[in-house]
């Protein structure tokens, strides 16, 4: 600590203001110092403007843009190296099996992390964005399948580093009061993100004449070009985010709780994530297992929907048909329909749920996807699609707002990141199950029916909104007592 004793003594006038200026730049230099030695934030954590939370959330458009080329276009990609409709869900096995490893440890050591220039969470989206953004330049130069899985492995690893840090990001740096809006501003950028990255192999083609067809075993050209914009907007975006925010530094305190962590070694921190899974708070819990049956819906979606699209209503064969090509650039155009309608509904949502409340909101969120998904097999013309994914749209905004916002104020505070990973193995277990289990049910019970797969999605839905309002408690206020009673826990457990 710099201290500065100042003394004036009697002097002539001149000497007096000569004497005063030295003292106030020498205060000025001490406070300085004082500021540079202390990383201590106290006090409560101010309200951000609407351009502050625009610039942290930037990056998300950038990691949403790779998530949606893969889920839009992966299905696809498979059935053009060969594999069988019941085949799919396990070859997108990478992305859960990654999450689920990867998620936990990089909020452990996101939670660890601090640089006096780079912040806590900002490295890792930085080293994320740079990887994935290099896979997504090779994925569409795949030549087999075991080509493209293993670069979806790599890809969902890189992204999921990018990725996870961003949910605590939130959470680290607005108040209470702002975090409904910190996280449906995210879904806003999700939903701008997604929309351009869903519909870019259809604007290739029929904006910029790029072919769509290719000889079996060839990802089509307008797919290589999507991919290879999408790896810039990935990391612009995210470097965006990075140049243009900045991060509260730990107290002193947390500073030397952090170097006696780091002393644990890697035995301390697997004794910290399983500390962290055993204790979790109740209100975890309950958020958990809507997800459990809401993620499924979703992954049914991203593994069927565009060649169902294809084949069923396009009645197309291969993506050698002109048929079947134009069905897939389609459902691209209506996933990207699906994004807008998030983009837009996250101006509303908010206000909704300052209304009815954030479980309320969600379980009517839930129900609207449901009907969205299941409406898919009516359809007869085309264009009835965009109003299905509408419906998928708006429950879209609110799977990736509120389930967060209805954790706030139930977390630890010095372990949000750890916890943020742990509450997404309830997104990837669904996820694992489904790749690993759902070829039999596709084979003997909906006889690779993808449309048939794509309404058990909505049917998901429902029991998830119908668990959402009876389980979930509101949880409008954090509740100090309960947050240090389950942060005792945890250290008596360690």
């Amino acid at each position: 600590m710099c201290t500065c004793y100042i003394f004036l003594y009697i002097a002539s006038p001149s000497q007096k203001l000569r004497r005063a200026e030295s003292a106030i730049a020498l205060a000025k230099v001490c406070h300085l110092n004082d500021s540079l030695m202390s990383t201590s934030f106290t006090g409560v954590k101010p309200r951000l403007s609407i351009a502050q939370i625009i610039n942290m959330s930037v990056g998300f458009f950038g990691i949403q843009f790779g998530w949606d080329l893969q889920r839009a276009n992966m299905g696809r990609i498979y059935e053009n190296l060969g594999a069988n409709p019941e085949e799919v869900p396990l070859l997108f096995l990478a992305a859960p099996l990654t999450g689920l490893i990867v998620q936990p440890i990089i909020g452990y050591l996101s939670d660890r992390t601090w640089h006096p220039r780079w912040g806590r969470r900002r490295p890792y989206f930085m080293i994320g964005a740079i990887l994935s953004s290099i896979a997504l330049v090779f994925m569409p130069h795949s030549s087999a399948l075991w080509m493209a899985a293993g670069l979806l492995w790599i890809l969902d690893t890189c992204g999921n580093i990018a990725m996870e840090p961003f949910r605590a990001f939130v959470t680290d740096k607005l108040p209470d009061s702002q975090v409904n809006r910190g996280f449906i501003m995210q879904s806003l950028m999700v939903g701008i993100g997604g929309s351009i990255a869903s519909a870019l192999p259809w604007i290739m083609k029929n904006v910029f004449d790029i072919s769509n067809t290719s000889e079996r075993g060839v990802i089509p050209e307008n797919v290589k070009w999507s991919f290879y914009i999408g790896a810039f907007f990935f990391l612009s975006a995210v470097l965006y985010t990075v140049f243009t925010t900045t991060e509260y530094p730990p107290s002193d305190a947390q500073l030397k709780e952090k170097d006696k962590e780091t002393k644990k070694g890697i035995a301390g921190g697997i004794s910290e994530i399983t500390s962290a899974l055993v204790n979790m708070p109740a209100q975890m819990k309950r958020v958990a297992l809507v997800q459990f049956f809401t993620w499924p819906g979703l992954f049914l979606m991203w593994f069927y929907y565009t060649t169902a699209v294809a084949v069923n209503i396009f009645h197309g064969v291969n993506d050698k048909d002109p048929a079947y090509a134009s069905g897939a650039d389609f459902a691209g155009l209506t996933l990207a329909f699906y994004n807008v309608v998030t983009f837009a509904f996250a101006f509303v949502l908010p206000f909704i749920a300052d209304k009815l409340g954030r479980k309320l909101t969600h379980s009517i969120c839930l129900l609207v996807g449901a009907l969205g998904l299941i409406s898919v097999s009516w359809v007869e013309n085309k264009n009835m699609l965009y109003l299905s994914m509408a419906g998928v749209g708006i429950a879209w905004t609110s799977i990736l707002s509120m389930p967060y916002a209805m954790l706030s104020g139930s977390l630890p505070r010095n372990k949000v990141g750890i916890y943020m990973g742990i509450f997404n193995f309830f997104i990837v277990l669904p996820e694992i199950l489904a790749s690993l289990g759902f070829k039999s049910v596709m084979v003997h019970v909906l006889n690779n029916d993808r449309m048939l797969a794509i309404q058990v999605g909505g049917m998901l839905f429902i029991v998830a909104a119908i668990l959402c309002y009876t389980v979930v408690k509101e949880n409008r206020k954090p509740d100090e007592e309960d947050l240090a009673r389950l942060e005792l826990e945890e250290q008596r457990s360690i």
